[in-house]
């Protein structure tokens, strides 16, 4: 599904209505892999995510730190974990992270910046958004379809 998006309030409005449209997996955690050339949005579109599941922190891009956790105040998940995989190297650095068991925990939401970096490590549930454009007009493509 794809759909298209011309003001940050319209973008952040879907990104919004993305997350709360997701729930928890048996046996895994739901994991979000945001693709998307810099400046597309996807640190944007997890901020907006984040605070529709009732997360107050100020969500600032994990570039550096690699990942962030948030405790979310009401279900249906339990946490949520921001990754930015920009910067590595090689899988076994977000392995180190703890990537199995974050991802083995059904009460996890994980929405994984430069999923591309670490594609091996990605499980098959894994719903693929695509962000294009720039500016406020936006292009936003769901795989499968949300």
């Amino acid at each position: 599904a794809r759909m298209e998006t011309h003001s940050l309030l319209e973008f952040g409005a879907e990104a919004a209505r993305f997350a709360q449209s997701l729930s928890p997996r048996a046996g895994e955690a739901t994991v979000v892999a945001l693709s998307g050339d810099v400046g597309a949005g996807k640190t944007t579109f997890v901020q907006a995510a984040a605070e529709a599941l009732g997360v107050r922190e100020i969500v600032a891009s994990p570039t550096f730190v690699i990942m962030q956790k948030y405790e979310l105040p009401q279900g249906p998940f339990v946490r949520l974990i921001h990754i930015d995989a920009y910067r590595l190297k090689e899988t076994r650095e977000l392995e180190v992270l703890g990537w199995w068991e974050l991802i083995a925990d059904p009460g996890n939401l994980v929405f994984i910046e430069w999923p591309e970096q670490v594609s091996g490590l990605l499980p098959s549930s894994s719903q693929k958004v695509t962000l294009m454009g720039d500016g406020d007009s936006r292009t936003i493509t769901y795989d499968p379809a949300a």
